[in-house]
């Protein structure tokens, strides 16, 4: 199949995608609705025409700024804390939009603004809220070609989800622009993403962001070290390392420096080699694919031919493997609830202990704010006494949630790790178990360790303390105001700050253990709907192998040349796309 040339025609790839439309049909009929959905995801992106060009490095290097100046709009997050948690791509569109895919693979429309939401640390810590990915529609000249830029998280940073997630993206891509600094230079964890991501990809952008900051002297020394690294590592010259500030070109300021090179190079890319890219990312896709379907395909002719009574027997050894864990979670299941309880005991005293240490500070900054308070009528003295009671309060209570949250939720990964732990061991076990679904299923779970559930907290002020209704109250503060005696009112200002303190401090225990208790039972139902969906499909296996053999040889004989059939019809689709070029 050629491919020469920017306007080689489009229908060249629907064949392929033809392909891998069947093979998700095949690989539904048999059961494995995982492959079959990335299937359908890699015909989709081949019949678009899509091919994906990841930003990749370390955290804080720039990525998200350098791809708003690439698109020529400001739309990814960027902060002073690692913001970039899940991919987020950056695709062409007529009109702005966004949509958010969660891990269930269903997509919900976002509006464009919102996207910080789900893709920053801040506001989706360790993605709890279960995203997979976020999608940009952008009306970008450079993106309509089919190239989508795609935003990754940064390595190095204290969230080490992050970094898995970057890696675990690598697959997917089809060129990648590798972003590095000066101050600190190229890091170790860099160069070794740079080298796995050429293990898949050949075409590689070097970039070396950030350049308004550090002197012609010290980039220099930071490329030529950065050179020396990759060069090494990779056994090959890498071509410019471009010197950019993404920055100054958001901001439209000057110098240029390399930023017309690095434009010229996706460019060259999207016009010259879009197509190559594509198709090249259908080949792997049609391979591996492929391969797990012979393997799905050998697995149904081995249980066909051996005797029904040891397909049995394997079918009971899995029950066995399926009660023992199941025993296995039951008794979990009792220990992480004692954790739970020791859990919530911890959250008292750490409770109890930030009480203790807040509320003299508390006090004597509310003390002085009221001394230099202008204190004219009764009245309203009270409701700004009291309104500075509560800002107090909240200044001392989010940000201590924020560390609650952070410190619960490390306590509640070491426990959940165990149930974690076991469902990878029963995994391992079916993997070698010699069942027809063991090709099918994933050898370990992608199960998220931290909190299944976002806080509810909500700071209470008690708005009706602080903006009294009682005609007495407003009466009784209308006369001490006159009289200019407002220790009444300092003094319940006081009492205020400190049931501020005590009730939402509660609040937040309350809500932390809830999260607990919350994500223990999701997390038991997910791997327990794991053990049931693993042994569901062992059953209709071996139905299907006993059914057959029920029928007797000639309906074995039969399904032995459906399955050839079917195993031809795969082999002949897998070396049409390894041809692809």
């Amino acid at each position: 199949m050629s491919t020469s040339g920017p306007n080689a025609g489009s229908s060249q790839l629907v064949p392929d995608a033809a392909g891998l439309r069947r093979l998700a049909e095949v690989a539904s009929q048999f059961g494995a609705q995982r492959l079959a959905q990335e299937a359908k995801n890699v015909s989709d992106r081949v019949e678009e025409e899509r091919f994906y060009v990841a930003c990749v490095g370390q955290f804080k290097r720039g990525k998200s700024t350098l791809l708003d100046a690439l698109v020529d709009e400001r739309i990814l997050p960027t902060g002073v804390i690692p913001v970039t948690t899940v991919p987020t791509v950056l695709r062409f569109g007529s009109q702005r939009r966004a949509r958010m895919r969660l891990r269930t693979g269903a997509w919900n429309d976002i509006p464009v603004g919102s996207i910080e939401q789900y893709v920053s640390e801040e506001q989706n810590p360790r993605n709890q809220k279960g995203v997979a990915g976020v999608e940009v529609f952008v009306p970008a000249p450079l993106l309509a070609t089919g190239m989508c830029l795609v935003d990754t998280p940064g390595l190095g940073s204290v969230f080490a989800a992050n970094t898995e997630t970057t890696r675990q993206f690598i697959p997917h891509i089809d060129a990648a622009i590798a972003v590095f600094g000066a101050a600190p230079p190229l890091s170790g964890d860099e160069l070794e993403l740079v080298a796995e991501v050429a293990g898949h990809v050949q075409d590689l952008i070097f970039v070396l962001n950030k350049s308004d900051r550090t002197t012609e002297a010290e980039r220099g020394a930071a490329v030529e070290f950065s050179r020396r690294m990759l060069e090494d590592r990779l056994g090959r010259a890498i071509g410019p390392i471009l010197q950019v500030s993404a920055l100054e070109r958001v901001e439209n300021r000057e110098p240029a420096r390399d930023w017309a090179p690095l434009v010229q190079a996706p460019e060259g890319l999207a016009m010259h080699s879009g197509r190559r890219l594509t198709l090249a990312a259908a080949e792997r896709g049609i391979r591996r694919l492929c391969d797990q379907m012979l393997s799905i395909l050998e697995a149904e002719k081995r249980a066909l031919l051996r005797p029904v009574e040891e397909s049995e027997r394997r079918m009971a050894a899995l029950r066995g493997t399926i009660a023992a864990a199941e025993s296995s979670l039951a008794d979990l299941g009792h220990l992480l609830a004692g954790e739970q309880q020791r859990l919530s005991q911890r959250f008292a005293k750490r409770r109890d202990a930030f009480l203790a240490a807040v509320r003299p500070a508390a006090r004597q900054e509310l003390a002085g704010t009221l001394q230099g308070q202008r204190r004219g009528g009764g009245p309203a003295f009270r409701r700004a006494a009291l309104q500075t009671a509560q800002e107090i309060a909240r200044r001392h209570i989010l940000p201590w949630l924020e560390a609650e949250q952070a410190q619960a939720e490390d306590a509640f990964r070491v426990t959940a790790q165990r149930f974690i732990e076991l469902a990878n061991d029963f995994l391992r076990r079916i993997a070698g178990a010699g069942l027809p679904e063991s090709a099918s299923i994933p050898e370990s779970t992608q199960l998220e360790e931290g909190f299944r559930t976002k806080s509810r907290f909500c700071f209470y002020d008690f708005i009706t303390l602080a903006r009294p209704a009682s005609p007495l109250r407003y009466l009784a503060d209308g006369m001490l105001g006159i009289l200019r005696s407002y220790d009444t009112i300092v003094a319940d200002a006081f009492d205020f700050l400190e049931l501020l303190l005590e009730t939402n401090a509660s609040r937040v225990q309350g809500d932390l253990e809830e999260r607990v208790a919350e994500s223990r039972r999701r997390l038991e139902l997910e791997i327990r709907s794991l053990l049931q969906e693993v042994s569901a499909v062992a059953e209709q296996a071996l139905n299907r192998a006993r059914a057959a053999q029920t029928e007797g040889s000639a309906a074995v004989t039969g399904t032995l040349e459906r399955l050839a059939g079917v195993e031809r019809e795969i082999r002949e689709l897998r070396q049409a796309g390894s041809v692809v070029r």
